[in-house]
């Protein structure tokens, strides 16, 4: 009886632990629903096209403006602006925000069909960029790189002028300094010599025809002027023409510049006179020659046209400002706002009359 009573009690003892455990696993169950993650939220896209010279103040922009709007997915797409500008309007590529390296590009080849208002708000130079394995880099000067081009062996480039401004601007800065320099056969000793691009004088103003190219050694032209930079530190060019921000964010990496008179450089103000003596004929377009000016604006065909608004008001607002500072690009400030204004950014821009 004794034994009996004990297997009753041991069987009661098992049945009540299943039924503890029973219940204990269904409420870890349960828990375990109540705690799954739900899927995130799917972020708004804001998609920023952008000259190549703007890549890397345009990655801090990107992370400032997500830090402030964490619903937004900055993404950016880098290029020549020339081809930029004609993705958006001939290609019908969708575009929140349009920076180029060259402010007139908006209302040259967008305004009225793909931007109603565009603001400069940087600005730049040109310089020319080499290593310490650029051949004679113990030697050139201020005074005498174009000597150094047009030596034996030495390879140099520049940016393709029909796809981007710095290219068109290489061939500017070349042939000013024949009037700097005194000395008439600049341009044709290092460009027309190597390639097919010719000039023609008029009434005091050189236009160079750059649509057809054809560079041969030691001359070579590329489609992006920042790929430049990975030829000088591999050693492939001796020389190239960059912008003065590129050269500085780059310097780390070994990159040397050879800083160019103001009459040169298409810096300043002070000699637009000067600088429009030189046009440039491109695919797109008779650029003239005038101090180097950024410009931006939100297109028209914009899918985001109010937060690309925002992202021009952080970039043209203290944020912005010390961010081109620091990338070695001077703001305009206060930047200036052309044509149709929208008017949530009338408060962060000097309007233009």
């Amino acid at each position: 009886m004794k034994k009996f009573s004990s297997v009753i009690l041991v069987f009661a003892l098992i049945c009540a632990a299943v039924f503890i455990c029973g219940c204990t696993g269904n409420g870890e169950k349960v828990s375990q629903e109540q705690v799954q993650p739900t899927a995130a939220a799917e972020k708004t896209v804001l998609k920023v096209f952008h000259a190549g010279s703007l890549a890397a103040p345009m990655e801090e922009m990107e992370a400032a403006f997500e830090a402030d709007y964490s619903d937004i997915d900055v993404q950016l797409y880098s290029g020549g602006s020339t081809k930029l500008a004609k993705e958006i309007v001939e290609l019908g590529k969708p575009a929140d925000v349009f920076a180029s390296a060259d402010y007139t590009l908006i209302p040259s080849l967008m305004v009225p069909d793909f931007a109603t208002w565009y603001a400069t708000f940087a600005k730049n130079r040109m310089v020319l960029c080499y290593s310490d394995k650029s051949k004679f880099a113990d030697e050139v000067t201020a005074d005498n790189w174009y000597e150094v081009l047009g030596r034996e062996g030495v390879a140099w480039a520049f940016s393709d002028p029909n796809l981007d401004p710095c290219g068109y601007r290489s061939l500017m800065t070349i042939q000013l300094a024949e009037s700097n320099y005194n000395d008439d056969q600049i341009f044709d000793n290092l460009v027309a010599k190597n390639s097919k691009i010719t000039t023609t004088v008029k009434d005091g103003v050189t236009t160079i025809h750059a649509i057809e190219q054809d560079p041969t050694f030691p001359l070579s032209i590329d489609e992006k002027s920042v790929n430049l930079i990975t030829g000088l530190s591999a050693g492939n060019l001796d020389y190239a023409w960059e912008y003065r921000s590129v050269a500085e964010q780059n310097a780390e990496s070994g990159i040397r510049y050879i800083e160019l008179p103001e009459a040169v450089d298409l810096s300043s103000i002070d000699y637009e006179d000067t600088y429009a003596k030189v046009v440039v004929e491109t695919a797109g377009g008779m650029m003239t020659g005038k101090p180097i000016v950024y410009g931006v604006t939100v297109p028209t065909t914009a899918d985001q046209p109010e937060n690309g608004e925002k992202f021009v008001e952080m970039l043209v607002g203290k944020t912005g400002q010390d961010i081109m500072n620091n990338a070695g690009q001077p703001p305009i400030v206060p930047a200036t706002g052309f044509l149709d204004v929208p008017a949530g950014l009338l408060a962060s821009l000097a309007v233009a009359n």
